[in-house]
């Protein structure tokens, strides 16, 4: 695999906007914070092929994303040879083996999950019962609130220590509320749910951070707060969604919507960061 530079932009966006559900994370990120660093989140990429038929990416902070096919793990292991990294996301199908491939599979872990990818047409949406639910900014919320929320969502859904979910909760939240991308489920007066997009790209958006206070689930929140944030972004040009669904709960309640799943989706988060051997 050949490292990318400035001048491959274009190629690479083409690429991945080709398959753009299952490329959210890295067109978010190259198109928010491109290829020069100074962010966690500033991309570095190699590439595969002639014509290019594989994109791996990894973001500063060290996060792996793959879009490549299952003969390029080898190289794209070796590419990674020395890098620090704590995690790697993407289309399982390549994901996983890059994760057995670096050796990860074999480091303490704070999770190592397969998760169900969905996708929605917004045409085809089913609208639920939404009567007496209103959807506000994130920072209209009280903030006391919303920072258990996360921490909970953290601890129980990402599996994060509590201490650590504490400690980054804030600067999340603040993050949320700058960027405008997460809203919060009102009904009858009441806080019930948080939803998100953790990734936009022309005409699609990425659904994350869903989350239900426990003695509110099995209610219909979920699926209110998602379809009711993707009838407001339908009004602004997007048309299609993206999600993983961390339980099966979670995956009625987007199917009930009309997300059908496209694949599947893996997440690995090491407990830690660790410098990858020599190819």
């Amino acid at each position: 695999m050949t490292p990318a530079t400035a001048a491959d932009i274009p190629a690479i966006t083409a690429f991945l906007s080709a398959r753009a559900a299952q490329a959210m994370f890295p067109l978010n990120n190259l198109a928010l914070h491109g290829m020069a660093g100074g962010h966690p989140r500033a991309m570095r990429f190699w590439l595969a092929g002639d014509p290019l038929s594989g994109v791996l990416g990894l973001t500063e902070a060290g996060m792996i994303m793959p879009n490549i096919p299952l003969d390029q793990v080898a190289a794209a292991a070796r590419a990674l040879a020395r890098q620090a990294v704590f995690g790697l996301v993407g289309p399982a199908e390549c994901a996983m083996p890059l994760f057995r491939a670096l050796g990860l599979h074999d480091r303490p872990t704070q999770m190592a999950h397969v998760e169900p990818h969905f996708l929605l047409d917004l045409s085809a949406m089913v609208m639920p019962d939404t009567r007496g639910m209103v959807l506000t900014p994130i920072g209209d919320a009280p903030r006391a609130l919303m920072l258990d929320w996360s921490v909970d969502y953290d601890v129980q859904t990402l599996g994060a220590r509590p201490e650590a979910a504490m400690a980054q909760a804030p600067g999340v939240l603040d993050s949320w509320i700058n960027a405008g991308s997460h809203v919060v489920l009102w009904h009858n007066g009441r806080p019930v749910a948080r939803t998100g997009f953790n990734a936009q790209c022309p005409g699609i958006v990425q659904i994350g951070g869903v989350y239900v206070p426990p003695p509110l689930r099995g209610r219909g929140y979920a699926r209110a707060a998602v379809a009711l944030h993707l009838a407001q972004a339908a009004t602004q040009g997007v048309t299609r969604a993206t999600l993983f669904s961390a339980s099966d709960m979670a995956a009625r309640a987007y199917q009930a919507i009309g997300f059908h799943q496209i694949g599947n989706w893996f997440l690995g988060l090491l407990d830690g960061t660790v410098t990858l051997p020599d190819g």
